[in-house]
């Protein structure tokens, strides 16, 4: 089954969404910014949708309406639009309840989460992109499972509390690690040493810890209790006092929880 689809939301996840929405067989009829010039951007992505700057969606052929936007915007955003009778207004958060839309125009709500991380200018492959999907109507969750299964093999249904444990995970996971990445990019830089050479450990640790699970993947002076190489990497990082105090928070924690 295909849907008309209204987009609200010119950032990442908007921007890989929509024609997303459109390869998989779904029309997409307007997209919403409130710049119009990037509301005009992301619709050169696909074929028919109108740019919109205003919430005024009465006279949309849209069914299911996307709030693709930041987390602190959904509120405001679901209060304010105005919609078609018998529409289905979801956002795509992992951290903000579903009963936000309540007081929203929208006959029925629900979530539709797509757990990854976007960015521009990065090509994402959908199929593997887990979707978790939540509403308290079950006509409605079944609308959703069909959109998300249109665009992915994997499709949960998961309460709101649940999700947010896991964006939780996942920002430990992701982003996190991913900032540890930065951190090791700035060590190396300062020594003028090349990163390149940190790749392949990169690699090979994040393929073992999914390989045999984290704990059992786990290596390093912490875990072996080496507290002298521990005092030699701290002092060597005192040039930067938050950055040994992240150093001696993990290697500590690692110490305590195996």
């Amino acid at each position: 089954m295909n849907y008309k689809i209204a987009v609200l939301g010119t950032g990442n996840v908007a921007t890989h969404l929509v024609p997303a929405l459109e390869q998989a067989g779904h029309t997409v009829t307007e997209v919403y910014g409130r710049d119009i010039l990037a509301a005009s951007k992301v619709c050169d992505k696909v074929y028919v949708a109108e740019a919109k700057d205003d919430l005024d969606f009465s006279e949309s052929e849209a069914r299911l309406f996307i709030l693709a936007v930041s987390d602190s915007a959904i509120s405001e955003i679901a209060d304010e639009i105005i919609l078609p009778e018998d529409s289905i207004l979801v956002h795509t958060s992992g951290t903000i309840p579903l009963s936000i839309l309540g007081y929203s125009s929208a006959s029925y709500t629900g979530i539709l989460y797509p757990l990854q991380t976007f960015s521009k200018g990065r090509e994402i492959d959908f199929d593997d992109v887990p979707f978790l999907v939540e509403s308290e109507d079950q006509e409605t969750l079944q609308h959703l499972k069909k959109v998300a299964k249109s665009l992915s093999n994997q499709v949960y249904v998961v309460k709101s509390k649940d999700r947010l444990a896991l964006h939780v995970a996942a920002v430990f996971a992701s982003n996190f690690t991913n900032h540890m990445l930065r951190l090791s990019e700035e060590i190396m830089g300062r020594q003028g040493l090349d990163f390149e050479m940190l790749k392949p450990l990169i690699i090979e640790s994040i393929s073992k810890s999914l390989d045999i699970g984290a704990k059992r993947a786990q290596t390093g002076p912490a875990i072996r209790g080496d507290y002298s190489t521990l005092d030699n990497h701290f002092q060597f990082l005192n040039y930067n006092e938050q950055v040994a105090e992240i150093y001696r928070l993990i290697s500590q924690d690692i110490i305590d929880v195996n």
